[in-house]
């Protein structure tokens, strides 16, 4: 049913919740899963780049990749265990575009991610990641609540 799973991390607790139903789906169906993590891309006109020089802001890259490695190993890599059909992606840009571009290149099937609840001046304005993937993709989407692990698990 689902061959290709995309599964959509931005680290936080609520994201670590929905992998648990991402990779289950991935065993269950027998499904490649690919793990995503899109960072706003940095851009020469943001204020910080403006007064730093361009190696500083390569270091800074570097760093942030470190960090994010050791994010994805600390969640995820170590509770995949057994499971060897899964590919990392890092990507820069935004959220919700990376999202979209990604399902339609790799033909996925179904994309999972957490909720944030964004309510109040944030929603209005900027609307949620999770919200604009469900608006535009062109594939199911699985939206985990917040407290989504009370849920069982298909």
């Amino acid at each position: 049913m689902f061959k290709k799973i995309l599964f959509c991390t931005d680290f936080s607790e609520n994201s670590h919740s929905a992998f648990t139903y991402a990779l289950n789906l991935a065993k269950n169906y027998k499904s490649k899963l690919f793990i995503l993590h899109v960072t706003e891309a940095y851009h020469p006109e943001t204020l910080s780049s403006m007064y730093l020089p361009q190696e500083r802001m390569e270091e800074l890259r570097i760093s942030k990749k470190k960090e994010l490695d050791k994010e994805l190993k600390t969640h995820y890599l170590r509770k995949l265990k057994d499971f060897k059909n899964y590919e990392v992606l890092f990507k820069q840009g935004r959220p919700f575009v990376e999202i979209i571009q990604m399902a339609k290149i790799e033909s996925i099937d179904l994309i999972v991610m957490g909720t944030h609840g964004t309510t109040g001046l944030d929603y209005v304005l900027f609307g949620s990641t999770a919200d604009k993937v469900v608006k535009k993709s062109l594939c199911p989407v699985l939206t985990i609540p917040h407290r989504g692990r009370r849920f069982k698990i298909p």
